[in-house]
């Protein structure tokens, strides 16, 4: 019969000391994956010299 029982009470949420521990927490943790990747991850190559930037029209044929 033990299984059956209900909770003694309703369960406590977080307290706000607590939920702005895990904010700052989390959000250290957000700024140093950043920074770690920026730093190890290559950025991409410049365009090639032959090719226009994206964005920019193509230039026309004098006739």
């Amino acid at each position: 019969m033990g299984r059956h029982r209900k909770p003694v009470g309703p369960a406590l949420s977080p307290t706000p000391q607590a939920r702005r521990r895990l904010a700052a927490g989390l959000a250290g943790a957000s700024a140093l994956v950043a920074t770690v990747l920026a730093l190890t991850v290559d950025p991409a190559g410049p365009p090639a010299p032959d090719r226009a930037p994206a964005g920019v029209p193509a230039p026309q044929a004098a006739p």
